[in-house]
Order: C-alpha cells, then structure tokens, then sequence
C-alpha cells in the first residue's frame, strides 16, 4: 500500500529542508556565477525562492 498524499507533503517538505540547509551551507564558497547557479535552481525547488533570494542575497537588485 501506498503513502497517503499527506505523507507525501510531508516527506518532500523534510527532502526540501534538507536540501535547503545542504544549499546555505555552501554559499560562504560561492562566486557570483554560482550564486546565480543557486538562485536557479532555488527557483526550480521551492515555491518560496524569491525570499530565500533576497534572505541569502543571491542577486543584488
């Protein structure tokens, strides 16, 4: 039997943190490029990207 869609949610959104926390650990390291590398793939993951953008500062606008 499968999971239920809530656990699902859930399941995505504990894979997500934790791909989030993996991302800002590495931001100290990163140039401009790869700051935008980041912004990129933020946009593709997560809903709320554009805050985490202007949190992390990833772009300057």
């Amino acid at each position: 039997m499968g999971l239920s869609e809530r656990k699902k949610e859930i399941n995505c959104r504990r894979k997500r943190r934790a791909q989030l926390a993996r991302m800002k650990s590495k931001l100290p390291t990163l140039d401009a490029a790869g700051k935008a590398r980041f912004a990129e793939k933020l946009r593709r993951m997560t809903p709320g990207a554009e805050q985490l953008i202007r949190d992390w500062n990833l772009e300057e606008k």
